[in-house]
């Protein structure tokens, strides 16, 4: 399409809430009075008039679709002004619009404002374009600092800064002006809370409680099931022990804490539901385990492959097992050891014997084997007891008594109920690059989620600082408040999910995992025993830990011997030895 050198004119106009709109910024509006404007004040014909609008977005960036589709047109000689309502309409970030400003300068193009009456065609005009933007970005940079100061103080006057009431509670308010504020003990969900509690302690894997809280018909205050993510939640909040923390987390990033020397922490707010002592524990086993988890990384970043790195806990003391490397035996082979961190201590030493690949490698492994055997064979066995001879068989549990009747059980029923497609852990699993990979549907609602409470932020922003009409600070900072508290606690719940999802996969590619899952298949197909040593020496490290870390959560070593294991879709086993 050819275009005249008459003046030609790109009308700008966005509104990001609806009570903008209300108050006289509707796109009807701006659209009519620029239309006007351009052709009264900047002679352009009807015809070298189009408008661009963006409806419903914030100003905080420039990722907007029509304003985008303008700049092309705009970069293509297709206008020579840019006219918009305010500079706002643009944009509320100095920087974005002053590198936007520059791009219009250089291909020639007159920006104007309709309200704040100036073109920058002239040098006063582009002088007063820029003090307007600095006191915009000044005022919207202190009426953050503002509200920020102001639920700091509340904060440390103890006072609650609203968002989510954590499960277990219930909250009030008395008073003429709401000013006392009551957290009472919702005794039903505070039993609940205690049992998460203790079964972590005892379990020591978020998701094998999240498995054996569901299979309790254990629900959460909305009636939903329980999730490692959730679990998660509860067992690190301080305010189960009656404490309230304000101003931990870094905004803009909150997986990454503050200073402490920043935090504010009330003690005793409110009536405890966990005692100081069981919550310390339970922080330690959870900070042991992200410790020793990064042994699951993916092997290419370290120099030396430990099998089971990150994976083993000491059934003696409870502690994340060591690795080391052992001497090169005579053949060749090296592999890793895991003694206990306490052992070699002074003091409060561990009676807990250390193990290696060759012991818990065989055990494992044949276990694994056992498994897919049991399953494929699974139309002759006719009761659990069956079910656990097919999965002792072997040299590898020469002195297992039995299987614990409650992980036994759990994987009868699995295999009866059919709902099992294909094999469980590997065997037959096909390798394709193309095949869309799953994902959560919890991080797909929560990343929707972040982001309407985020837009909701910036519009509540605007209509404070921009609208003719602006809300009261007092009602600014409440609506602030409960979304920001909103927003933090999706951030949680998103950070640990993501965890979580990297941590079930531990490597940046699903064919990698696939790829490892069918190499270990067919080493385990059709066969009856596996040779741990044999099995190590013709597969690469990296494919062993990978395919590994990818179907076991954790594994409890009781002086030297496997004593349970966890996999990474709840089913567990706990044995039973002669002697151990």
């Amino acid at each position: 399409m050819e275009f005249s050198k008459l003046t030609r004119v790109a009308i700008y106009i966005r509104v990001s809430t609806t009570m903008q709109a209300e108050n006289g910024e509707s796109l009807n509006v701006q659209r009519t009075q620029l239309t006007t404007y351009a052709q009264m004040m900047l002679n352009a014909l009807p015809e070298n008039i189009v408008i661009f609008e963006d409806a419903g977005y914030s100003g905080k960036n420039m990722d907007r679709p029509k304003f985008q589709d303008m700049m092309s047109q705009i970069r293509a000689g297709k206008f020579s002004h840019l006219l918009v309502w305010k500079i706002d309409r643009i944009s509320r970030n100095l920087l974005d619009f002053s590198m936007m400003y520059k791009e219009l300068k250089e291909l020639g193009v007159t920006f104007v404002s309709k309200n704040e009456q100036f073109d920058t065609s002239t040098a006063m005009g582009e002088a007063m374009l820029k003090i307007i933007l600095v006191f915009a970005e000044l005022e919207r940079n202190m009426t953050s600092e503002r509200v920020t100061h102001t639920m700091i103080a509340m904060a440390q006057s103890g006072r609650w800064n609203g968002g989510c009431v954590p499960f277990g509670y219930t909250y009030r308010t008395e008073g003429e002006k709401k000013e006392k504020q009551i957290f009472e003990i919702d005794k039903g969900e505070a039993v609940l809370v205690q049992e998460i509690f203790d079964l972590y302690e005892q379990e020591r894997s978020i998701v094998r409680e999240a498995k054996i809280l569901n299979d309790r018909n254990a629900i959460s205050r909305y009636g939903h099931e329980w999730s490692p993510v959730t679990v998660h939640l509860v067992l690190r909040n301080i305010f189960y022990v009656g404490d309230y923390r304000y101003n931990a987390l870094r905004e803009g990033d909150r997986s990454k804490p503050k200073p402490e020397s920043e935090w504010i922490i009330v003690k005793d707010h409110h009536p405890a539901i966990i005692s100081r002592e069981q919550f310390a524990r339970v922080q330690a086993i959870l900070k042991a385990n992200k410790r020793y988890r990064k042994d699951m990384a993916p092997a290419s970043s370290r120099e030396r492959i430990h099998i089971f790195g990150g994976l083993l806990f000491c059934g003696n003391c409870g502690k994340p097992l060591n690795n080391s490397v052992s001497n090169k035996k005579a053949d060749g082979w090296q592999y890793s050891n895991y003694p206990c961190p306490t052992r070699r201590r002074s003091s409060n030493k561990c009676t807990g014997k250390s193990t290696s690949d060759p012991v818990v490698g065989e055990f494992v492994f044949n276990y694994i084997l056992n498994m897919l055997n049991a399953q494929k064979g699974f139309k002759d066995i006719q009761t659990p007891a069956q079910l656990q001879d097919r999965l002792l068989f072997g040299d590898a549990f020469h002195n297992v008594i039995s299987i614990d009747s409650d992980g036994l059980n759990s994987f009868f029923n699995l295999l009866s109920s059919g709902n099992i497609s294909g094999a469980i852990y590997g065997k037959d699993v096909a390798v394709s690059k193309s095949k869309t990979a799953k994902v959560d549907p919890e991080l797909v609602r929560l990343r929707k989620e972040k982001k309407r409470l985020e837009r909701a932020l910036d519009r509540l922003l605007n209509t404070y600082i921009m609208s003719d009409r602006p809300i009261s600070e007092n009602e600014y900072i409440r609506k602030r408040t409960d979304l920001e508290t909103l927003l933090s606690d999706v951030n949680d719940k998103l950070g640990i999910a993501q965890s979580e999802e990297v941590q079930m996969a531990l490597t940046d590619s699903e064919f990698l995992t696939k790829a490892s899952q069918f190499i270990i298949g067919q080493k385990l197909s059709n066969r009856l025993y596996i040779n741990y040593k044999n099995l190590a020496q013709s597969v690469d490290p990296s494919v062993l830990k990978t395919f590994v870390v990818s179907v076991i959560d954790n594994i409890v070593i009781y002086n030297g011997k496997v004593k349970s294991i966890v996999f990474r879709n709840g089913l567990a086993a706990t044995f039973e030895y002669s002697s151990i």
